[in-house]
């Protein structure tokens, strides 16, 4: 039987209202008895629980399919990825061992004297010679160590000094920002030579520098290896600032909290002359600048 639009139309009407009045039954009588409505609401939960569980199943199923796909499709990626970086290392690999025989054989043809193997001992610092005229550690390693004059005094971050005495069983360490320090170093970079120079400040300044060339703070200090102190290229300092004067440099070790000390080996100790010389009065005169009373570190 056909409906016409009038009787469809109230219908439509009578169905919006019936569904507002049972809405709001449902919400007076909620008001009115929560736990009535309560119970009535867990059981309809519960008789759905196992349809929804039912329905979420096929949903599961096919996430997880998804999931199982794009792990083949990364898989594949990767392996595909790692395929091609293999190739592209064995073909390094080919140049490495190519660059590596013309080296061997440039070494034979010139003859290059090969640098002498670095060693170096692990000391700590014992005591703190550090005041108004002297900037020097004492650690508790010395000739019976192999510890020896000249010797590189480093941290991993930078240099710290030189060894300036040596006893059977303890070394003092002359630091880098001592009055009598004086370390040749280059500007990194721009390959400008200087002085650093101490004064017993936590800065040490650079000395001699050429003043045609730009010195700039962050400029990167290391040594020169010149005067057969130090070899090139340790680490000391960066610039931390330019005035009338010329430059000081930030060291990159903090030597206020130094603790323990890598006493390195270049093999130029014999370059450096004798620490002691007689005086006039038959007496011993040390090298200044590593002495006074030390004061014990704890």
């Amino acid at each position: 039987m056909r409906i016409s639009p009038a009787r469809r139309a109230a219908i439509e009407r009578m169905s919006v209202t019936l569904l507002i009045v049972t809405s709001a039954v449902m919400i007076i009588v909620g008001k009115a008895d929560q736990v009535a409505f309560q119970s009535v609401r867990n059981s309809v939960m519960d008789v759905a629980a196992p349809a929804l569980d039912l329905l979420s199943r096929p949903a599961a199923a096919f996430d997880a399919a998804a999931d199982r796909v794009r792990s083949f499709v990364t898989v594949y990626r990767d392996n595909t990825r790692l395929a091609e970086d293999n190739e592209r290392l064995l073909g390094w690999q080919q140049v490495a061992l190519r660059l590596s025989a013309e080296n061997a054989e440039l070494r034979e043809l010139s003859k290059l004297v090969p640098e002498p193997a670095i060693s170096f001992v692990t000391a700590r610092v014992i005591a703190d010679s550090g005041g108004a005229y002297a900037r020097s550690v004492m650690v508790n390693a010395g000739r019976d160590n192999g510890v020896a004059r000249g010797q590189a005094a480093i941290i991993g971050e930078g240099l710290v000094g030189r060894v300036a005495e040596v006893g059977s069983r303890a070394a003092r360490i002359l630091l880098i920002t001592d009055l009598n320090s004086r370390v040749p170093v280059v500007v990194d970079g721009s390959g400008q030579r200087a002085i650093l120079a101490g004064d017993n400040s936590a800065r040490p300044r650079l000395r001699y520098a050429d003043a045609a060339g730009a010195i700039r703070i962050g400029d990167r200090i290391v040594t020169s290896g010149q005067g057969g102190v130090f070899p090139p290229g340790l680490a000391v300092g960066v610039v931390a600032g330019v005035d009338g004067e010329g430059a000081w440099v930030e060291p990159y070790a903090a030597l206020s909290r130094v603790d323990y000390l890598r006493l390195v080996d270049y093999g130029l100790a014999e370059s450096l002359p004798n620490p002691l010389s007689i005086s006039a009065r038959g007496g011993r005169r040390a090298e200044p600048g590593v002495g006074g009373p030390p004061t014990l570190r704890r």
